[in-house]
């Protein structure tokens, strides 16, 4: 198991690719991540996931206002998607429902053999 993310935790304290994560969610602030590669506990954007936005039709639709910020105090889903992905450390995740710019629900295929609970 990767080192346990214990809050608070801030953007700027992230590595490279997990800070693009977080700007990933933010940009969507409604959708799905899909197919998110993960090798040794990171992200992987080559080949990048699959990016499904969803838009709420007389809504303003968009970027959350933190993506342009540099630094702020990650939330407690982020945290919790962040630890997922460095436990899963080599795999993939299937999809991200992304709600309000946070994770929402993670799906992991996992293999028979490895499978937790």
């Amino acid at each position: 198991m990767e080192r346990p993310l214990t809050p608070p935790i801030s953007k700027s304290s992230l590595s490279r690719d997990e800070a693009r994560l977080v700007e990933l969610l933010q940009s969507i602030n409604f959708g799905r991540i899909e197919a998110l590669r993960v090798r040794g506990g990171s992200p992987v954007f080559a080949p990048g996931p699959r990016v499904v936005q969803t838009l709420k039709m007389g809504a303003q639709n968009g970027p959350r206002e933190e993506v342009g910020l540099e630094d702020f105090w990650l939330k407690q889903p982020i945290i919790d998607l962040l630890q997922t992905v460095r436990d899963l450390r080599d795999g993939e995740i299937l999809a991200i429902d992304v709600k309000h710019g946070l994770p929402f629900t993670v799906e992991i295929e996992r293999s028979g053999s490895s499978h937790q609970g």
